[in-house]
């Protein structure tokens, strides 16, 4: 195929222009690629289902493979490259792109690739997906300017097009950038004063330092992590229900405080419970794995749920650590990169050993530990040495002691008997339930807990007569609330017990521990305890036994190898017993329930053993029982239960629940053709990465810890680069590669590839030290720079990309209530704990269902705490929040929006949060001084760290004056404005005066200095 004469005098042109113009000499990956991926790839990319002509141009075989006679691309010669031909062509039949192609190629797209053709048409594979090598920094000009290599390698981009870098930011900018980018906060003033009359040279490093430091860096690291890893509260799909995760988050608060290396952050968080012998801390980090939706509907396939769960985990792990689009490959092969539909699913692989279901019924979101907070220890410490004491001195034998014992023994005998725990040799039950005798002679229900149920239980007794029959009730943690009961709130009907040998015995009486009103231990006939309503019932949540007593019309001859059938009836919808003990006694008058506990057959055996030929095993054995019973160590025995009821309650409230991942068998995993979950026609597949990377090398199924070491594998070429960008972006508003996401053919080429390679190799040899890479970034010149708009640089670098200065952005949703909170003094600074509930509007939640809920707001410190804790309603994100552009978290998100409107404004000015702040702020503030100007300096100096001009003092002067003027002719508005929020108002201060300032505040927290990052 030749070019036409047309073709052939445009070609010359196009050469001519290329020519003229400056001799740049082409790079594929910066220059060419980004054309053909965002130009060809639709028709000659890597998804072979859509590819045209059997032509590619993804990779250098199929872009300079001969097509029958002619090739698209020949080396250095522009007449022969049928490219150059087709983009050419004037004709609609003949040109590429087609005319109806949603993307055309500009004319120096075209002049590009006539250019590189011409240049030998150089070819490289991506980018990202070759290792970063570490670059030399350059030589540059101005010597001076440069602190590290970080600023030779931007300086050197300067000085090509002749672009002086910006000075240095005013130390009080400096420090309030260097304080909200590392822990989310503005300096205090005083911080700031301290900053600025330090004339020392090491004072900035001392405040990175200092800051780097702060148990804050880790709440402003987290905020970014959370959303990638799209923590939330809730589980997203129909009903939104709540699950408990939060010591995940305060993990991953914990790491980077901790300067955890980002491997081993990697592979606790993938992998924490494959680990060996794996702490609470690596199980809490596995909950990573338990963060994706998950859906409680009742119509929900779970065979359609579980491909869209391990689908979840693709995407969201490769975005995380790979920067890629490997999600993209569900249905098909990737459309501009090499990832395939088998890569996908290989990939998914890896998590098939996780536990979990494709339905969550009955608000059981899956496998859950109990996780304590740091502060408990030091709670319990004291505690567990009372306890200690109370029982060293229960367990202290003393004269008394034996004498109230051998009155004890007496005792027994002269009222004929103790209770005696019944040998059990069967126990079944109807509906479905089992039941399981324990080593205590005590009997736990499991299985279905059917509406009625019916358990029968054969026992015998060493008893020689029996005379009463005593069932006992006891909590166990196995149970709903610890029991004893089977139903959700741990309660337990009984409504007949039967007791028969040959033939059905009698009752005569019955009394318990606990009554209810409707529910008693009443009067038996014909042999069955009979209530008026619906027999005998318990309180839920027992900590102590509970007891039924009945005693039998006539006393019965018994023997060792005699056998009775116990009955018990119950009728009340599954509040079946979940655990229980019975016993027997010979007695004329049985005690009651709650007097005298049953006594094992091993200790009735040494009761009936003359007390003068008992050995000192047994006498120990029945002066510790009795320690346990005697009645002047009552006091000490409900001390040591008072004592044991606050460990467990001081337990309770500094635990919490987290989800958790369990390894099992892994299912499964195969091919889904189009994505159709329905379709099992597809190939199956082990765990395994994308083929075009470097390789796994195991000789059996690959885990989560191996996919986990490979990420972090030194031949990775994504991993350092991906989060090394996302530092820089934190730290100057964009990445070094724009496309925080993808770095992928439909990414950017950096800016600047040899210092985000330089960096990506120096974070992973150096440890993969997070702390210290940032502190590279902070010490640079470049970061020091001001950010103020300079207009010679309008055209030339409109966005900033070249970094002549610094750049300006308003502060993420959580730092902009903190900022308020941290002005007024309000903001409760403690790390960690349990998610928290800020103000929010009434009726939120009105369309939430299954369970239908309402907001309730904290109403404790809880209310003051950092942004980060707020709980993360996935459907209903709080408005502050959303109005701020924070994300639902319902897919990774790798960058915020950041939108400028009207409701931000509102928030600011209306949102209960900022209106108590304000108030609080303006109290604090009419109370240090009497007059208005000096007050409204310290306001300036509070809120934005520096004297307000004299131009806005004069306007905040006429604000305030405006104000005091409206208040005074709305008294009741004045009243209202100030009371809102649960800090008490001031009692010593003026409401029309207070409400003024409260206004003044207000505005001062809608400047676009207050909420934004310069």
């Amino acid at each position: 195929m030749r070019p036409t004469f047309l073709l052939t005098c445009l070609l010359g042109l196009l050469t001519a222009c290329a020519a003229g113009a400056a001799e740049t000499k082409i790079d594929f990956n910066r220059d060419i690629r980004p054309i053909l991926s965002s130009v060809c790839f639709d028709c000659h990319g890597p998804d072979a289902g859509q590819r045209k002509a059997d032509l590619r141009f993804d990779t250098q075989e199929g872009a300079f493979a001969d097509l029958g006679g002619h090739r698209a691309i020949v080396a250095g010669k522009v007449s022969e490259s049928a490219l150059v031909e087709r983009i050419m062509a004037t004709d609609e039949d003949t040109v590429m792109p087609p005319p109806e192609h949603r993307r055309q190629l500009s004319e120096a797209q075209k002049q590009l690739l006539v250019q590189w053709i011409e240049q030998g048409a150089n070819w490289a594979d991506h980018w990202s997906f070759i290792a970063p090598q570490r670059a030399a920094a350059p030589e540059v000009q101005n010597t001076q300017w440069s602190l590290n290599d970080i600023d030779r390698f931007i300086l050197k981009r300067l000085e090509d097009p002749k672009i002086a870098p910006s000075q240095p930011a005013d130390k009080v900018t400096l420090l309030r950038r260097l304080s909200f980018d590392l822990i989310g906060m503005a300096p205090t003033y005083e911080e700031v004063q301290a900053f600025v009359n330090d004339s020392s040279p090491k004072a900035y490093e001392a405040a990175v330092d200092r800051l780097l430091q702060s148990p804050h860096f880790g709440e402003r690291m987290a905020m970014y992590w959370l959303d990638l890893v799209r923590y939330a509260d809730t589980v997203g799909y129909h009903g939104d229900q709540n699950v408990s995760v939060s010591p995940y988050r305060d993990y991953v608060i914990d790491a980077f405080n901790d300067n955890m290396p980002f491997d081993r952050f990697t592979r606790e968080q993938l992998a924490g419970d494959l680990l060996p012998e794996a702490t609470v801390r690596q199980r809490v980090a596995s909950g990573y794995n338990r963060l994706g939706m998950m859906s409680a509907e009742g119509g929900v396939q779970p065979k359609e749920y579980l491909a869209k769960y391990a689908a979840d985990r693709v995407r969201t792990a490769s975005a995380v650590w790979l920067g890629s689009t490997l999600g993209c490959a569900e249905c098909h092969d990737h459309k501009y990169d090499p990832f395939t539909t088998k890569d996908f699913y290989r990939f998914a692989a890896f998590f098939a050993d996780i536990k979990e279901r494709g339905l969550y019924s009955g608000g059981d979101f899956g496998t859950k530990m109990d996780v304590p907070d740091k502060v408990l220890p030091n709670l319990l410490q004291d505690l567990d040495q009372q306890i200690a004491a109370v029982q060293k001195s229960l367990e202290t034998p003393t004269p008394a002691l034996a004498a109230e014992q051998a009155a004890w023994e007496a005792q027994l005998q002269q009222n004929g008997g103790y209770w005696q725990t019944f040998q059990v040799h069967e126990a079944k039950a109807t509906g479905g339930t089992a039941l399981k005798v324990q080593t205590d002679g005590s009997i736990i229900a499991s299985g279905a807990n059917p509406k009625e149920s019916t358990y029968s239980i054969t026992v015998s007794t060493a008893l020689s007569k029996l005379s009463g029959l005593r069932l006992e009730v006891l909590p166990d943690p196995s149970l709903p609330k610890q029991g004893p009961g089977r139903a959700g709130n741990g309660n337990l009907v009984i409504t007949e017990v039967q007791m028969r040998a040959e033939q059905p015995l009698k009752f005569t009486s019955a009394s318990a521990t606990i009554e209810q009103a409707g529910f008693v231990a009443a009067s038996t006939i014909n042999g069955k305890l009979q209530g008026n309503s619906e027999g005998w019932a318990i309180l839920p949540q027992v900590s102590r036994p509970q007891a039924l007593v009945l005693q039998l019309e006539q006393p019965i001859e018994a023997s060792p190898d005699q056998r009775f059938t116990i009955v018990i009836e119950q009728k009340h919808a599954n509040h079946n017993v979940g655990r229980f003990r019975l016993a027997g006694m010979f007695a004329e008058t049985l005690p009651k329930p709650d007097v005298q506990p049953p006594v094992s057959t091993e200790i009735a055996a040494v009761l009936n053993v003359d007390p003068a030929e008992r050995n000192t095993a047994q006498n120990e054995q029945l002066a510790k029982l009795f320690r346990s019973m005697a009645p002047s160590l009552d006091g000490q025995r409900k001390r040591l239960k008072t004592l044991q009821d606050e460990r467990a309650a001081t337990t309770k409230r500094h635990t919490r629940q987290t989800l958790v991942t369990v390894t099992v068998d892994p299912r499964p995993m195969r091919v889904l053709p189009r994505g159709n979950w329905m379709d099992d026609s597809g190939e199956v597949v082990s765990s395994g990465v994308p083929h075009f990377l470097p390789q796994l090398e195991t000789t059996e199924r690959a885990t989560r810890l191996d996919l986990a070491n490979w990420i972090t594998a030194p031949d990775n070429p994504l991993t350092a680069r991906v989060f090394v960008n996302r530092l820089w972006k934190l730290m100057f508003g964009t990445g070094l590669s724009k496309q925080l996401d993808d770095v992928g053919s439909q990414g950017e080429w950096p800016t600047h590839p040899e210092l985000l390679d330089t960096l990506a190799v120096d974070f992973r040899e150096n440890g993969w030290d997070v702390k210290r890479i940032l502190k590279q970034i902070v010490m640079s010149q470049t970061y020091r720079q001001s950010s103020l708009p300079r207009a010679e640089l309008v055209d030339i670098d409109p966005f900033n990309r070249l970094l002549a200065r610094q750049s300006r952005f308003r502060l993420d949703a959580e730092m902009v209530r903190d900022n308020a909170l941290s002005v007024s003094g309000l903001l409760v600074r403690k790390v960690g704990g349990r998610s928290v509930k800020p103000y929010q509007p009434v009726g939120l939640y009105r369309h939430l269902n299954f369970p239908r809920r309402t907001y309730q707001a904290d109403k404790d410190e809880n209310q003051y705490r950092r942004g980060v804790y707020t709980h993360w309603q996935r459907q209903f994100l709080h408005p502050a929040m959303k109005a701020f552009d924070a994300p639902a978290r319902e897919e990774c998100t790798a960058e915020r929006s950041r939108s400028n409107t009207p409701l931000a404004a509102l928030v600011l000015l209306n949102d209960p949060s900022y209106v108590e702040a304000a108030r609080v702020f303006a109290e604090s503030v009419l109370t240090s001084s009497k007059d208005k100007d000096a007050r409204i300096q310290a306001m300036m100096q509070r809120t934005v760290s520096r004297p307000a001009t004299a131009n806005e003092l004069q306007v905040l002067n006429e604000l305030l004056t405006a104000h005091q003027t409206h208040f005074s002719a709305n008294p009741d508005a004045a009243k209202q404005l100030i009371e809102v929020g649960l800090r008490p108002v001031a009692n010593d201060l003026e409401p029309i005066e207070l409400a003024a300032w409260t206004s003044v505040a207000r505005t001062l927290f809608n400047l676009h200095e207050f909420i934004s990052r310069n």
